[in-house]
């Protein structure tokens, strides 16, 4: 994918707004190439992307004219170019071009003093005059051309809702695709910039299908506005969408604040979780459309968490937790038996109470904001995989938070809420309930086993390692139910829950 994209600047301005943007993209071994006349602006907008990536727009930023290279210690660190007075490109290895592209965010002015010496993955950003202000060019082609011509694509989108000066900065990602920007206007509440491109599906797994169609992983932002308009027309407090682009996959929305069930030392608060509970048993005793329309002729129809969805997540332990915990011959060995296991269990499921559920049930992805009252108190994001399925899903993650321990007692406060509000709210099995919040647990928290390694292994996030002792604890308290025995023989034959990476 490449091809060129065109950014007016009319005034400085928006020249600092661009290095901003750019730096918002860059990775490190992304090389820019700044090109244009004496005066065109390139040293500024270098200046503007380098304070931009170091966080402090004070930040002294000499120009490299005389030495040649300057180097900043940022996070992730730049070496910025400046080839004007470059006698040979052979000079270039002297200065340590070729080291510098591999590690580093790497900026170059006057690029034609060494063509040639430059990677095809390399992004030329030409400035020229254009009346009173400057006109910047990008081109290229690879993924680094691909996310800073996304980055200022979404700086259009923010202009087009009328958002085009707003700051934007970056929020901490999840383990999705997803990012997620906070943009800020003066005396504006600041909003959230939701960039969700569609998803690129992967290779067929199984039936010729490939992971996400068979997990019913929200395919685009249409999973997110259709969920969303549901809540809020049901009274919850989902984020108002401000402005949209459903092709592209950009949404500005309501920021709805930051503390979420956990306090700023990340210990459960027993008052906000069982906030959470009694929303979810609201929200499950309602009744819920499965097609719902997001705008003229295009209708949004939630998925059913069906068996074969509720399988290939399970069976992510198989995939990455036991190769990587117990050796790949092991995971082989018992792969048929896990699949039949969890066969056997699910056959239990026939019956049981299905309904909207939010599936990414966890602290971070409720907002606590208790000056309000009621399910008013919580505000949901994160919901554009909610299926409809077995409504103690929900319930069994809130209470075995995945990032969060909660104690025991607290956990059976939470469940105990939910189940209090339920028969309030109408007819509830209790029974059911408790088969099926042990099989639904046990599920969720096997799949997570399997994404935690994962995103440590192929995604280079090793930060969500901690948290495999609770979510092995949390399966181990859930295999006890007698639902669960056919999983618990596999499990135990595996030793599966042990512990240590082999």
């Amino acid at each position: 994918m490449g091809s060129g994209t065109v950014v007016s600047l009319p005034d400085e301005a928006a020249t600092l707004r661009l290095g901003a943007d750019l730096a918002l993209a860059l990775r490190p071994g992304d090389m820019l190439l700044l090109k244009g006349d004496l005066g065109a602006g390139k040293t500024t907008l270098a200046r503007a992307l380098i304070r931009a990536v170091a966080g402090n727009p004070s930040l002294e930023v000499p120009s490299p004219t005389f030495t040649l290279v300057q180097a900043y210690e940022t996070q992730p660190p730049i070496q910025h170019f400046d080839l004007y007075r470059l006698s040979s490109p052979d000079e270039l290895d002297e200065l340590g071009l070729e080291e510098a592209a591999a590690e580093s965010i790497t900026l170059v002015e006057w690029p034609e003093r060494a063509s040639g010496r430059f990677a095809a993955s390399a992004v030329t950003l030409e400035l020229s005059s254009e009346g009173e202000g400057r006109v910047a060019t990008l081109s290229g082609a690879g993924p680094a051309f691909d996310r800073l011509a996304r980055s200022l694509g979404v700086r259009a989108f923010l202009g087009a809702a009328g958002w085009g000066a707003a700051r934007r900065q970056r929020l901490t990602g999840d383990a999705s695709a997803r990012a997620y920007e906070v943009v800020s206007l003066p005396e504006e509440s600041p909003r959230l910039l939701m960039d969700s491109p569609p998803i690129v599906l992967g290779p067929a797994v199984r039936d010729g299908k490939p992971y996400a169609l068979i997990a019913h992983s929200a395919l685009s932002v249409h999973a997110f506005v259709a969920i969303d308009t549901l809540l809020l027309d049901a009274g919850f407090a989902a984020p108002r969408i401000h402005a949209r682009d459903l092709d592209r996959g950009l949404l500005l929305v309501e920021d709805l604040g930051s503390e979420t069930l956990a306090d700023a030392e990340g210990q459960p608060i027993s008052e906000r979780y069982v906030a959470a509970a009694e929303l979810l048993a609201d929200m499950h005793a309602r009744s819920w459309p499965v097609g719902v329309d997001i705008e003229r002729g295009v209708t949004y129809t939630i998925p059913a968490f069906d068996r074969e969805a509720m399988l290939i997540e399970a069976e992510l332990a198989m995939d990455w937790y036991a190769p990587a915990y117990l050796g790949a011959e092991t995971a082989d060995r018992y792969r048929q038996a896990f699949r039949d296991a969890w066969n056997a269990v699910l056959d239990r499921l026939s019956d049981t109470e299905t309904t909207l559920m939010l599936r990414d049930v966890q602290s971070p992805n409720f907002l606590w904001r208790g000056e309000r009252s009621g399910n008013d108190r919580l505000g949901l994001i994160d919901f554009q995989d909610a299926l409809i399925g077995p409504s103690a899903y929900d319930v069994a993650s809130l209470a075995l938070d995945p990032r969060v321990t909660v104690p025991p007692a607290m956990r059976n406060q939470v469940v105990n809420a939910y189940a209090a509000r339920r028969h309030e709210n109408g007819l509830f099995d209790a029974s059911d309930f408790a088969r099926a919040f042990a099989i639904m647990g046990a599920q969720r928290h096997t799949k997570i086993l399997g994404i935690f390694v994962r995103l440590h292994r192929r995604d280079g996030k090793p930060y969500y390692l901690p948290h495999l002792p609770r979510i092995r604890a949390y399966v181990a308290e859930l295999l006890v139910h007698p639902a669960l025995a056919e999983v618990r023989q596999v499990y135990d034959a595996m030793g599966l829950l042990a512990g240590e990476p082999g």
